[in-house]
């Protein structure tokens, strides 16, 4: 059963801007925090952002801080990363996450989010 399907990832320019989508096509999600990771080739999968629905609040990466936004339309059970000042670095697939989550430091942490989408590829050139 897919419960997550992300969307929006392509190829872009370094300082460019992508929007990602992440949808939850399961309802039991709704309540869930919801996170977004992301792997580059040869490298462990690292967190990126993350909201928590039982506060509102978002929790970033600091190498994405100022340049990431994730946001939530809990109405369309839709969380979104907004992407911009894109870097080569930034390049990986990014996987949509969701677990029954509200402490902050578990939401960096994979082993607590039990709901993981396919992923969708950014890739940035220089």
């Amino acid at each position: 059963q897919v419960r997550l399907v992300e969307s929006g990832g392509g190829l872009v320019q370094a300082g460019g801007s992508l929007r990602l989508s992440c949808l939850a096509s399961d309802p039991t999600l709704s309540t869930y925090a919801m996170a977004w990771f992301r792997q580059a080739p040869g490298k462990e999968r690292e967190f990126v952002a993350a909201h928590s629905w039982s506060s509102g609040s978002a929790y970033y990466a600091d190498f994405v801080k100022g340049r990431f936004t994730i946001s939530r339309d809990s109405a369309k059970n839709t969380v979104f990363l907004q992407m911009k000042s894109l870097k080569p670095e930034d390049t990986a697939v990014y996987y949509c996450t969701a677990g029954d989550v509200s402490v902050p430091s578990w939401l960096r942490d994979p082993r607590y989010l039990e709901a993981w989408g396919q992923g969708t590829l950014v890739t940035v050139s220089s």
